[in-house]
């Protein structure tokens, strides 16, 4: 069967993803239960489970309730902050679901958290707080180096690859990734197409890596135009892609 991604609205931004297809249902990141458990019995599906790609409570803060409902395997990192009983997985390990047929693999990806993974195969990640379009996660505990690789981890995947992200962020990122690279024609086209989505309260997501090679700068580090930007920024910067994330990481900060 074919497979339908539907993101379910959750608090002011968040988007939970369910991936099914008309019978079975696997959920990622839900943070809260009533948009999850209510589009289950809209839609008549069967849970099968939910993945993980990181602790803070927007993204694991529904799973109790849901379990409660539905008891189903989760999977998500080693960190003593997840919820309890969770199947552990890490860098390497895959994920297989017979229905929705899935066939996932887990990559670490540390610097938005320092346990956070994603999930990829079926053309699609499923990055939680690491990457966003135009954009990527804060680092509340890892560092730019950290960050910087796992971001590298993403842009070795297949172009074709579509990025299903945790939250609606793409309208502020690409006002900010305009600061960095002004004279950038993928980007003005892609902050054109959001804010035209935006108006009509429609979402911006899944992007596809080839496209946020083209206009993210936490994706264009090695690029001369983010690198003159950094330089600009913060004069004596280092030019490895960690500084330069570094530089256009805390600008985005501060913004």
């Amino acid at each position: 069967m074919s497979l339908t991604i539907e993101a379910i609205p959750a608090f002011n931004d968040n988007y939970i993803w369910a991936i099914h297809d008309a019978r079975h249902c696997v959920l990622v990141d839900p943070g809260d239960a009533s948009g999850p458990l209510d589009m289950i019995d809209r839609h008549g599906l069967e849970l099968t489970g939910i993945l993980l790609t990181h602790h803070h409570h927007d993204h694991t803060g529904g799973v109790a309730e849901i379990l409660s409902r539905h008891p189903v395997p989760v999977w998500g990192p080693d960190d003593a902050r997840m919820p309890d009983g969770i199947e552990v997985v890490a860098e390497g390990d895959r994920v297989d679901i017979e229905a929705p047929e899935l066939s996932l693999a887990v990559f670490e990806t540390p610097g938005h958290t320092r346990s956070h993974i994603v999930f990829h195969g079926n053309g699609m990640l499923f990055c939680g707080d690491t990457l966003f379009s135009a954009g990527c996660g804060r680092l509340f505990e890892g560092d730019a180096q950290q960050m910087q690789r796992s971001l590298d981890k993403i842009a070795g995947l297949p172009d074709s690859t579509r990025i299903f992200c945790a939250h609606e962020y793409t309208l502020a990122n690409c006002r900010f990734a305009q600061q960095v690279e002004p004279d950038n024609d993928a980007l003005r086209r892609r902050a054109d197409q959001v804010s035209e989505l935006r108006r009509a309260d429609r979402i911006t997501l899944p992007t596809r890596l080839a496209d946020e090679k083209s206009f993210n700068p936490f994706l264009r580090t090695r690029e001369a135009t983010v690198i003159e930007a950094a330089r600009q920024r913060e004069p004596g910067a280092g030019d490895s892609p960690s500084e330069v994330f570094g530089v256009i990481r805390a600008w985005k900060d501060a913004n």
